[in-house]
């Protein structure tokens, strides 16, 4: 019995219970008094206002439900227990009819069991809802605004559902009912639920506020966290590219998505460059396990940080290591850890910063005893193996270095974390700051700096730039363009604050810095050992070593960590480890102890022995090595590359011209800053020498071509920092290459702006290539400075949208260099159709336009048609993957009638039916330049086929026809696929879908073509094709499994047959009719005019008299013919007059006694197709020999 009186007395007790969970506890109880008819409709709305603190909706609740008197206090106690209660389970007991007469009653009065089952089903309730007309799309749009969670769309939509009339809450009942349920709880131990308890108030305490960038202020992570754009990694290994562009995940799909790794395993990797947000992800996880809105099918979640077990000396176990090291359970620790090891697929364990773990992962030492202990690295590294708990998911966060091959044999599924969006950097920035303007003002000033702006796809300066907003909106002084710029920036905000109100200047001036020299010593000081020891949180000890104080402490650069030993006092560490990094570079520019020389193992660069240039650095600037230096040389042999490239960046930048002057001012030798900037410039020199050394000589006949190595684009990068034009025209001097390739290099915005930077020196035009990088529209704009020396610009898979083309379109217009241009596998719509037809139209020296696998439809084709009609120049036009169907193939084909340049055209995957084929060959009767024509994966029919064939009767040009068609006439399914080839004078072209170079078949491939010896030089049109039963080529052509597919041995080595045609039609088993068709377009090409159809092995070949020799040999008169349906042959006969049909059996067939030539066409034991009218008759297929070869004819 509960008292109005005993309510109130215990005020303070229920208003600390309400808020000790996070919002979904509170909206849960809220639940539980909406069904029960405590509160009424409009209680509740104003206890569902959103931004407001979680504190006064607490108190408010409890103002209204005491004045609903003694049973609204009772009610309310009891929602608290049902609510705690739900935690345990997801299930709830509650049963509803479906189809109640008053389904909006009903749904308030289940509200509670509807909505647990709802929250993991939501997006497909709200598509269905959509898709049958109960709500619009502006509604879905408001219901699925990225600050709700699951749960919280799942009540916006019952709360839509009692206020419309239309059925939807009637249709909720009746289809919430059918969901599956939710998984149930394995156990009815109180031990094992209390721990569960007590481990997700524990988690939800230490991830409900982002402690990540900020130690001076608490940030609610549910109210600031934004979606960063989270990826599939491609494998780098697969040879070719991949198809599409990698898939794009959301945080609720981490566990969803299967693996494509390694099937067995069971650890999930994070990689992402420092800053991109790896942390904050894992404590977003953690969060939406612990409020119960996502990955519940998870029962305990154990977060552990990297760089605070590395601190732990003691052997641990696995018991040890869950229970001591993140939650120790109040009692029954022996039965929890036995449902632990009986239940590893309920448990997810989460490992924070690898890349900060300083031991490397190795599989050669096996542990296997979940209670037996032994090392922190052996226990980790067995527990990634699957040795310990196996099936228990993990969770690895990693910067890409310091992952390598070994552990890669262990994961299910590599993610790549590419920091913010262009929209995901605006949507932080106004959660961040609701002031009216401020946003608008921020956003403002980053589109219009797009160098800040590039910067910002790292959420760590996005955090800088939302901390200094005063600074960069009031001040003025002009917008950071360089890393060290901005955390100069940030350095100077830290000091203001620390600083009284009227001690002298606003500004990062020789005044502020003079005053707190010392203490930046210190703690550049303290991180550099950290960075040498591969140590990132510090003890009492560490810190009175390196003489950081109180005061120091107070600047806020240092923060508290979370203990990792029980017991002891929290250790401090950097607010980031860019910021460590950042105070170690302060300290080797501004110490006095630190010798110039001791740079260059930052660099990890050694200078040249006995030339004179080594003599000349040895007197000026790398003086002998002093009693100092043996300590920084050895801190920095020992510290991880990837902390020390990014110490280096920040050392050039501080010592570049611009900042010199300030360090100078501050109390620093000008002397030494001078030998240090000498020092740094000479290994930034010595290590693009080593880069461009290393390029290998070019093939002759071809361009010079260079691949990136792994420290090329921090090279660069480092190159940008210092801000020096001679510098950068210096370091370009010697690089005579033809091709640049940083593909797979992790190519962001700031690093455009870099090679951008050092690129537009350039004494000649390069071709650059930046494929599956994370450039965006915000790096196509930092790329434009260098855009008058790319010949070619290939930039596929670049999260790339129309803005981004548009820009790049607008400058292009204006260099004359540029000439190819590749964008497939990025977001273009037919918004930038306009743009790339001006591009066509205004250029009269541009070759190459490739466009695949966009989102271009028939408008934008129509479009770029306009452009195509005044282009005289263009030579090769991809167009695959997009959907221009019939009326962009019009468009496309009326415009290219009569273009004088075009060669190569790829419409592959396009949707074209039968009109636009007999488009197309209209454009082929008057076309004559084009010699490649892809239509794969298009529905052309066997109607569009022989328009095709038709056209290609007037046409003189083409070489090479592919298609690929999925629909037979009469509606039954056959695969068929056609390829016309011709080769020149180098042989057959290879097919490979670019059109540019020519390749001779060689028979070292294995296969069913490694029989043939090669190919000769053929006429103008060579045809084949393949159906099913096929198996792919390595250069993307197909050939068939059942048997060869290539010209008799010696065959291939005649005499040059100028004009050949070559096919080979097969049909499915579900059917012969398609073949008919096809075969009949070939028949009405072979007719027009004199020559003769041949079969070889299973192509046939049409050669026209005038290509015939004038004494063949004797041996080129065997042909055999193998066909797959009567149909074919019939229409085959009408065309071949000289060929004498027989059907030998098999003991005709061992008469003939041509066992070689058995052998070498794969024919002996042969079949017909599976399904064939042969097949069911039970006889081989049709064959005509005629007498072997006599002993002297010409073989090869």
């Amino acid at each position: 019995m509960c008292t109005q009186e005993g309510f109130q007395a215990r005020r303070s007790q229920l208003v600390g219970l309400l808020v000790s969970g996070s919002l979904e506890g509170f909206e849960s109880i809220l639940d539980w008094l909406l069904s029960w008819e405590v509160l009424s409709w409009e209680d509740y709305e104003g206890l569902s206002l959103l931004g407001q603190p979680l504190s006064h909706l607490a108190r408010r609740l409890l103002d209204t439900v005491w004045n609903k008197g003694a049973w609204g206090c009772e009610q309310l106690i009891a929602a608290v227990r049902e609510a705690q209660a739900d935690r345990q389970g997801p299930e709830l007991s509650c049963h509803w009819d479906p189809h109640s007469p008053h389904p909006a009653r009903d749904l308030q009065s289940h509200r509670p069991a509807i909505v647990r089952r709802l929250y993991s089903h939501v997006e497909g309730v709200l598509d269905l809802v959509q898709e049958r007309g109960f709500i619009s799309q502006y509604e879905c749009d408001e219901i699925r605004l990225p600050v709700f969670t699951s749960s919280q769309r799942a009540r916006r939509l019952l709360d839509l559902a009692t206020v419309k009339a239309n059925g939807l809450a009637a249709f909720l009942l009746r289809h919430v009912q059918e969901l599956p349920s939710p998984l149930a709880l394995p156990f009815r131990d109180a031990a094992c639920k209390k721990y569960m308890s007590k481990l997700r108030t524990t988690i939800s305490a230490q991830s409900r506020f982002l402690s990540t960038y900020d130690g001076a202020e608490n940030l609610c992570l549910e109210e600031i966290y934004t979606e960063n754009v989270l990826e599939i990694r491609t494998e780098v290994g697969v040879a070719g590219p991949p198809p599409k562009s990698p898939a794009t995940l959301g945080l609720e799909e981490l566990f969803s998505t299967r693996a494509h790794l390694n099937e067995d395993a069971d650890t999930v990797l994070v990689v992402g460059e420092a800053g991109s947000g790896k942390s904050t992800l894992l404590q977003r996880v953690h969060l939406l396990w612990a409020s119960g809105s996502h990955f519940q099918e998870f029962l305990f979640v154990f977060p552990f940080s990297c760089r605070q077990l590395q601190c732990v000396a003691k052997p641990l176990s696995v018991q040890t290591l869950l229970f001591e090291h993140c939650c120790w359970p109040d009692a029954g620790h022996q039965d929890i850890f036995q449902f632990l090891l009986d239940h590893p697929n309920r448990v997810l364990l989460t490992f924070d910063g690898f890349d900060e773990f300083r031991f490397r992962f190795t599989d050669r030492e096996r542990h296997c005893s979940p209670t037996d202990p032994t090392s922190v690295p052996n226990l980790l590294f067995n527990l990634l193996q699957g040795n310990l708990l196996k099936n228990a998911r993990k969770v690895l966060t990693s910067r890409p270095d310091a992952v390598s091959a070994f552990l890669r044999k262990y994961l299910c599924l590599e993610l790549n974390l590419k920091g913010f969006s262009e929209e995901g950097i605006e949507l932080y920035l106004r959660k961040r700051h609701r002031e009216p303007g401020v946003a608008d003002r921020l956003v403002r000033m980053l589109r219009a700096t797009s160098a800040l702006h590039g910067l910002c796809h790292l959420p760590v300066v996005t955090w800088m730039v939302s901390k200094c907003h005063q600074e960069l909106l009031l001040h003025g002084g002009g917008t950071p363009k360089t890393t060290t710029e901005m955390y100069l920036l940030i350095l100077q905000h830290f000091l203001l604050r620390a600083s009284p109100p009227d001690s002298g200047p606003r500004s990062l001036g020789p005044g502020l810095l003079r005053g707190r020299l010392p203490t930046l010593l210190h703690l550049g000081r303290l991180a550099l050992w950290g960075l040498g020891q591969c140590c990132y949180v510090f003890s009492a000890g560490q810190l009175q070593a390196a003489h950081v104080d109180g005061d120091d402490v107070a600047l806020g650069f240092l923060v508290r960590a979370q203990s990792v030993v029980p017991g002891s006092a929290a250790p401090l560490e950097f607010l980031h480890i860019t910021f460590q990094c950042f105070f170690a570079a302060f300290y080797l520019v501004l110490s006095a102890d630190v010798p110039p020389s001791s740079l260059r193992h930052l660099f990890r660069c050694h200078g040249p022995r006995g030339s004179l240039l080594a003599r000349l650095l040895r007197t000026t600037c790398v003086p002998r090595p002093g009693r100092e230096e043996g300590g920084v040389a050895a801190l920095l042999r020992e510290a991880e590359p990837h902390n020390l490239q990014i110490t280096a960046a920040f050392l050039v930048g501080l010592l570049s011209r611009e900042h010199c002057g300030l360090l100078v001012e501050g109390q620093a030798s000008e002397k030494a800053l001078l030998r240090r900037r000498v020092c740094a410039r000479w290994c930034l020199s010595q290590g693009l020498r080593k880069h461009f050394l290393s390029i290998p000589q070019a093939v002759p006949g071809e361009a010079k071509s260079m691949h990136a190595m792994p420290s090329f684009v921090w090279l660069i990068r480092s190159l940008y920092e210092m801000q020096e034009e001679r510098l950068a025209r210096e370091a370009v001097r010697g690089l005579k290459i033809g091709h640049l390739k940083l593909t797979f290099c992790g190519v962001g915005p700031a690093e455009c702006a870099a090679l951008a930077f050092v690129l537009r020196h350039l004494r000649r035009p390069v071709a650059l290539q930046l494929d599956h990088n994370s450039i965006g529209d915000i790096g196509v704009e930092q790329l434009l400075p260098c855009l008058g020396v790319c010949k070619a610009l290939y930039l596929r898979d670049n999260n790339i949208s129309d803005r981004g083309v548009c820009k790049l379109v607008e400058h292009a217009l204006h260099c004359e260099q540029l000439q190819k241009l590749a964008l497939f596998n990025n977001k273009l719509t037919d918004g930038c159709a306009q743009s790339l037809a001006s591009l066509l139209a205004c250029r009269r020296n541009f070759l190459a336009l490739r466009l695949g696998n966009n989102h271009i439809t028939a408008l934008g084709a129509q479009v770029l048609a306009n452009g195509l009609r005044a282009n005289t120049s263009l030579q090769f036009l991809g167009f695959w993957g997009n959907k221009v169907g019939d009326e962009g193939a019009q468009a496309l084909a009326e415009a290219l009638a009569d273009h004088q340049s075009l060669r190569w055209l790829s419409l592959v995957g396009n949707d074209i039916g039968s009109v636009g084929a007999q488009a197309l060959a209209l454009m082929l009767e008057k076309n004559v330049t084009l010699e490649e024509l892809c239509l794969e994966e298009n529905h052309l029919q066997d109607e569009g086929v022989c328009s095709l064939a038709k056209g290609l009767k007037r046409n003189s040009s083409l070489k090479v026809l592919k298609w690929k068609t999925g629909q037979a006439e009469g509606g039954r399914p056959v695969r068929r696929s056609c390829s016309f080839q011709v080769g020149e004078e180098g042989g057959l072209d290879q097919a490979d879908g670019t059109g540019e170079g020519w390749q001779k078949r060689a028979g070292s491939g294995g296969g069913p073509r490694s029989a043939s010896r090669g190919w000769r030089r053929w006429g103008p049109l060579v045809a084949s094709s393949a159906g099913h039963g096929q198996t792919g080529r390595a250069d993307g052509s197909r050939s068939p499994a059942g048997g060869p597919h290539n010209l008799v041995p010696g065959l291939s080595e005649a005499g040059a047959a100028p004009a050949s045609l070559e096919r080979d039609v097969r049909t499915s088993p579900h059917g012969s009719c398609a073949a008919g068709g096809v075969a009949s377009a070939l028949a009405k090409v072979a007719r027009g005019g004199s020559g003769r159809l041949r079969r070889q092995a299973d192509s046939c070949r049409w050669e026209s008299a005038a290509s015939l020799p004038a004494r063949p040999p004797l041996w080129q008169h065997l042909f055999v013919l193998l066909c797959r349906s009567e149909q074919v042959v019939k229409c085959l006969r009408k065309t071949l007059p000289l060929v004498t049909w027989v059907k030998p059996g098999w003991e005709a067939r061992r008469r003939l006694g041509c066992q070689r030539w058995d052998a070498a066409l794969g024919t002996r034991g042969a079949s017909a197709a599976p399904g064939s009218v042969l097949a069911r008759r039970g006889c081989p297929p049709p064959v005509m020999r005629l007498p072997r070869p006599a002993p002297g004819a010409a073989r090869s």
